[in-house]
């Protein structure tokens, strides 16, 4: 179960989930195809010791793209109707979890391909100065709209604003 399912309280419920784009995998996978590649040529090659380092660029190619889609599986973005969870990390885990009245903006920066391919950077930022930067995060307009649809629902029937 994802790390917001585990932590809803009673009466709380998921409306919306997001994560990192899948552009996040684009340097490692190329890195570690490449060094794949390597591995192979040498192997095939049959220089001296081939035996030892293809494998060592297999294997070393191989977890630069596990260790990425490790990463970016571990990143949780989630609006509930009651808070904003963020969370990062697979061994070092950090989150953020600010309620939906709690929070002040947040800012969407998308280039041109990032427009194009529906990825950007978000900046949450709570009341009290809390600001926290999430780059290439997977429809960052939708996140932003259903942040703000929660938030409207609250200021609507103020009994459920914390």
């Amino acid at each position: 179960m994802s790390y917001s399912g585990q932590s809803l309280t009673i009466g709380e419920r998921i409306l919306y989930r997001t994560g990192l784009h899948w552009i996040v995998l684009l340097v490692p996978g190329l890195f570690g195809g490449f060094l794949i590649l390597v591995g192979s040529g040498i192997v095939i090659g049959g220089y001296s010791d081939s035996m030892i380092v293809g494998p060592l660029f297999w294997g070393y190619g191989a977890l630069v793209i596990a260790l990425a889609v490790a990463s970016r599986n571990a990143t949780e973005m989630t609006v509930t109707n009651k808070r904003v969870i963020l969370k990062v990390g697979l061994l070092r885990k950090k989150t953020i979890e600010l309620f939906i009245s709690k929070l002040e903006s947040i800012s969407v920066e998308q280039g041109l391909v990032g427009r194009m391919l529906d990825y950007g950077n978000i900046v949450v930022r709570g009341t009290g100065g809390t600001s926290e930067p999430f780059k290439k995060v997977r429809s960052p307009l939708e996140f932003r709209r259903q942040v703000q649809q929660q938030s409207e629902d609250l200021t609507r029937r103020p009994s459920l604003a914390y």
